[in-house]
């Protein structure tokens, strides 16, 4: 299996507000930049979104290792918590509705086709590609702001 490195980052003006994604793909030598956004939306929608994205950008299953500043996808996939969402209705432990159940329901569909880890990094801390993807998802959640 191809391994790639996928990093990834959202932002949200306003939570709700505009928001935007970045993420970039490393194959070998080959990097790849990718961004988005929407007029209405919230910070982990952004997260997930740049996440879903990258994974479906991929032609056929990896070996991936996905970089993320984001505790919210990084937790709710390590430690089980979206698949338990899923397996309860998307209702959560408390009994409360679990936010995001559509983007949830691909995420965990990627996950089940590629071999994927996820490795948290401090975010607006000088790491070269979280920076970047930064940049890219605030000019992307920019667009829409002044649309």
């Amino acid at each position: 299996m191809k391994h790639v490195d996928i990093f990834t980052d959202g932002a949200c003006s306003g939570n709700p507000g505009p928001g935007g994604w970045g993420v970039i793909l490393k194959y070998k030598e080959n990097i790849k930049e990718l961004s988005g956004g929407e007029a209405q939306t919230t910070n982990n929608r952004m997260e997930m979104t740049a996440v879903i994205t990258a994974l479906e950008t991929l032609k056929e299953p990896c070996e991936v290792t996905v970089y993320s500043d984001s505790k919210y996808v990084i937790d709710s996939i390590t430690k089980g918590w979206a698949k338990g969402w899923q397996k309860n209705g998307w209702v959560k432990s408390n009994k409360e509705k679990a936010l995001n159940p559509d983007l949830w329901e691909k995420l965990l569909s990627l996950l089940d086709k590629h071999n994927v880890s996820f490795v948290w990094v401090k975010g607006h801390a000088g790491h070269p590609e979280n920076e970047r993807c930064d940049e890219l998802a605030v000019e992307q959640s920019m667009k829409y702001k002044n649309a």
